[in-house]
């Protein structure tokens, strides 16, 4: 008999690890590639394991109880997670949008009854963009921002909750459906946390373990002044940016990773039309972007016969306004 769960919250986790084999063979790799499809959570993403990990721990503090209003600065997954897990527990939930995200995810939100703010909404932004834009001066301006209004900042980008979701789930799943055969782990960085989480659950596993990051080159960076260019939604620079935008959470856990590839978007958006065709799993441009990076890990003789692991991020239902799928 299936199991049967009491709540919504009981899903997140325990996604699919599956090997690809005729992208392997199309690619003529012989290491293994095995897609972790984290768009089989709830709402649809990876994000959905922090956002439910730092509404829960914050629970247990007593910091927030039903009828509370929450509020995060977001890109679209971890809000559209929050405004789920807020809807099941009884919260309501605001969301400040990063500018040029896909309009799929404002209109997720809205469904969901959040509300929607823009940047510009809140006092103080403008001039934070003018006077340069840190991680400590964005945070302080949420945090003030969210008091004035008696509403709760969860902070995605630095509460350690976040990445701690990965060192309880995503790792030890990981971990147990490879019997311990992992050899790389790759992953994009929006906040941080996945890559933080999963980095300190494998280096105390098996130091061995590769953590391969991968970020936008220059020319696929999200720009107000080239707004028809092609990007990858809802994930940051990390690697060789100044300090103060360096991502907390890397801070927090001291967070060192092997090596960051470059990715062009244009070459994400191809591997996840590829993956589609061949396999039929319709991922996200993140999703395209880290199975880019972990073909190019896939090539190297010194991969021969390993476990490359794969975090897909999010499916394509998002990106369909976008030239990914057009």
């Amino acid at each position: 008999m299936a199991k049967i769960y009491d709540s919504i919250t009981e899903l997140v986790g325990d996604t699919p690890l599956v090997r690809l084999h005729r992208y392997e063979k199309s690619e003529n790799l012989e290491a293994n590639i095995l897609g972790k499809f984290e768009y089989f959570n709830p709402s649809g993403s990876v994000k959905d394991r922090a956002a439910l990990n730092i509404i829960e721990e914050a629970e247990k503090r007593g910091d927030i109880h039903p009828g509370m209003t929450l509020i995060d600065y977001t890109s679209g997954n971890t809000g559209i997670g929050e405004a789920t897990f807020a809807n099941a527990k009884g919260y309501k939930f605001v969301a400040v949008i990063q500018p040029l995200v896909s309009q799929e995810r404002s209109q997720i939100l809205k469904a969901l009854g959040a509300e929607l703010l823009q940047v510009t909404d809140v006092p103080g932004f403008p001039e934070l963009l003018k006077n340069g834009l840190t991680m400590t001066a964005l945070e302080k301006l949420f945090k003030d921002f969210a008091a004035s209004k008696g509403w709760y900042y969860l902070n995605q980008c630095a509460d350690i909750n976040n990445s701690l979701a990965h060192v309880k789930s995503t790792g030890p799943e990981i971990w147990e459906a490879t019997g311990g055969k992992v050899d790389y782990v790759v992953q994009l960085v929006g906040t941080g946390g996945t890559l933080s989480g999963l980095s300190k659950y494998f280096r105390e596993k098996n130091p061995n373990v590769k953590i391969i990051g991968a970020q936008p080159a220059e020319q696929s960076k999200k720009n107000p002044n080239f707004p028809e260019r092609n990007t990858i939604d809802g994930v940051l620079n990390f690697d060789g940016v100044p300090q103060e935008n360096y991502p907390p959470l890397f801070t927090s856990f001291d967070t060192k990773y092997d090596e960051c590839f470059n990715v062009v978007a244009e070459d994400a958006y191809e591997t996840g039309r590829k993956l589609v065709k061949q396999e039929g799993f319709f991922v996200g441009q993140s999703a395209g972007a880290a199975l880019w990076t972990a073909t190019q890990i896939a090539k190297r003789p010194e991969a021969k016969g390993k476990n490359i692991i794969v975090i897909l991020a999010d499916n394509a239902f998002k990106y369909l306004s976008t030239n990914m799928y057009k």
